[in-house]
Parts: structure tokens; C-alpha cells; sequence
């Protein structure tokens, strides 16, 4: 990913560099100004997000990890936005202390208006709760059940089996791998399904021309999970244009990174680079443990 990652900063620099910010210095002070006159902004509110990145570097599993951040979020809200809180919920009638309850709970739930007079930053700061969420999880659950559909009647397997009379070499083997986890995206609508089933299907081939897993599990980051935000009715396309608010296609052409990483592994398997090979022992030991 190291050369997918330079090449990409240097692409956002070219652009950065050459884009007209005339006028823009004086439009962020202002807006800046707007927001400290309607918020609290200060270093301890990125505490909640920094508690979120420890429970995944600790491998806590997601939804315990979601709750705290979520649980954390809206307790430094009603120690710190109270009057933001406040402006939102509009109810002069409500005990305070019940308004602040009121305005959090409408926030998990339905999300946050802001009013600040400011279009830019009334759009910017006006998102959805998790209602705002359920059309995109309607389509993650139905790219699911067609994805498990299309792998149970074995569909999709036939389709890698045909891929395979086609990889005459590891550079050919390990380019069908990539265009196969790309076509899954695009099939069964889940990363996870182009990732675990191209991985359980390739794992022999990959064991029986003495190729270590790493090969394989490589390819199948530099491929499944690198592209499937670039689709939108993936269920990852679908959570980013639902989370952004911005169409997969508007995104597509920044993702500089997840376009470019899919052509270096193929040159890497071109030009024979970090392909490991395994000895017959260890060869032995991945087929007795694939099958």
C-alpha cells in the first residue's frame, strides 16, 4: 500500500496546489467566528473519538466500541453544548435539565438542525441520527441475503471455477484473484462475501503452486476491500454516501488510493515483487489445513 499511498498524497497535493482558494482565508474566519459564538470548541472534545480509535486498536468488537464512542459523545454534549442543545430543542416550557435530555436523545435518534443564520455552516453541521441510516441499512441487509442467495446455490463458485482455466501463471492467477474480488463487489453487493468466498476458493490453488497465504490475503485487501466503497449499491458504497451524504459516483474520482492500489498489486505480480513462495512441507501443511 506504500507506493498506493504516495502516489495518492502526491495527486492531493497537485490538486491543492492548484486550486483558486482566493477569498477563502476571510470566509473560514467568519465561519470559524459563527461557530465559537454557538459552540464550545476545545482539545477535550476529541476525547470521545480518541477513546473510539483505543477500543479498535484493542480489537474490542464494533457494537460495544459504536456505544461507548456513542454513549461518551453525548455525555460531553450535555457538559459542554448545553446551550447549543438548548437552542435546538426550542422549548422554553421544559425543565433544563429535562431539554438537555430531550435535545440528546432527538439527536441519536433523528439527528441535529443547526440555525446559525450561516448556510454553509447550517449544512455542514445538520446530519441525521440513525434514522437518517435506515435506507442504507435496508440495502446492506437486502446486498446480504443476495449475496448469500447467490453463494448457496453455487453461482458464484462456478463463475471463480471458469476463472481459473485462465490462470496459467502466478502473475495471471494472482490478476483473475483481483478482477474476481472486483466482480464479487459488483455481484453480491458485500465485501465480506468477495472476501471470504474468492479466498476460500483460491486458497488451494494458491497452496498447490507452493504461493504462501500472505500472497492470497494480500490480494484479497488490494482488491474486495479496497474497491467496494467505489460501488454504490455495495453495502460499504452504500454506508459512505449515506454517511457523507455525498453520491458514490461525486466521491469516485478522489478515491485516488482505492483505484490506484488495484494496479499496483497487478505490477507487482508482474514484476514478481513480495510474491513468497512456501517450501513442499509448509505447502503440505496449507492443504491439509484447506481441506
Amino acid at each position: 500500500t506504500l507506493p498506493s499511498i504516495i502516489l495518492a498524497i502526491i495527486l492531493f497535493a497537485f490538486i491543492g496546489l492548484n486550486e483558486n482558494t482566493t477569498g477563502t482565508d476571510n470566509n473560514l474566519i467568519a465561519m470559524q467566528a459563527l461557530i465559537d459564538q454557538h459552540f464550545q470548541i476545545n482539545l477535550i472534545l476529541l476525547l470521545p473519538l480518541v477513546l473510539v480509535l483505543t477500543l479498535a486498536w484493542k480489537q474490542v468488537p464494533a457494537l460495544p466500541s459504536i456505544l461507548i464512542g456513542a454513549i461518551s459523545g453525548s455525555v460531553f454534549a450535555l457538559v459542554f453544548q448545553q446551550q447549543a442543545i438548548h437552542d435546538f430543542v426550542n422549548e422554553d416550557q421544559l425543565n433544563p435539565t429535562l431539554g438537555l435530555i430531550k435535545g440528546t436523545w432527538t439527536v441519536l435518534f433523528d439527528g441535529y438542525q443547526a440555525n446559525t443564520g450561516h448556510e454553509v455552516i447550517d449544512k455542514l453541521l445538520s446530519r441525521g441520527g440513525m434514522s437518517s441510516m435506515l435506507n442504507t441499512i435496508w440495502l446492506i441487509i437486502s446486498a446480504m441475503f443476495f449475496g448469500a442467495a447467490m453463494e448457496k446455490m453455487g453461482l458464484l463458485q462456478r463463475l471463480i471455477k471458469g476463472a481459473l482455466s485462465f490462470a496459467h501463471s502466478t502473475t495471471s492467477l494472482i490478476i483473475i484473484t483481483i478482477f474476481t474480488c472486483i466482480g464479487s463487489n459488483i455481484i453480491t453487493a458485500d465485501h465480506f462475501i468477495s472476501i471470504v468466498l474468492p479466498g476460500r476458493m483460491y486458497k488451494l490453488e494458491y497452496a498447490r503452486r507452493h504461493l504462501a497465504p500472505v500472497n492470497l490475503s494480500r490480494t484479497l485487501e488490494d482488491s474486495a476491500t479496497i474497491t467496494s466503497p467505489l460501488i454504490p449499491w455495495n453495502t460499504c458504497g452504500a454506508f459512505m454516501a449515506g454517511t457523507l451524504g455525498i453520491a458514490t459516483f461525486a466521491y469516485l474520482p478522489y478515491c485516488f488510493f482505492n483505484l490506484i492500489n488495484p494496479v499496483i498489486a497487478i505490477l507487482y505480480a508482474m514484476l514478481n515483487i513480495k510474491i513468497i513462495q512456501t517450501s513442499d512441507e509448509d505447502n503440505k501443511d496449507s492443504q491439509l489445513i484447506a481441506s
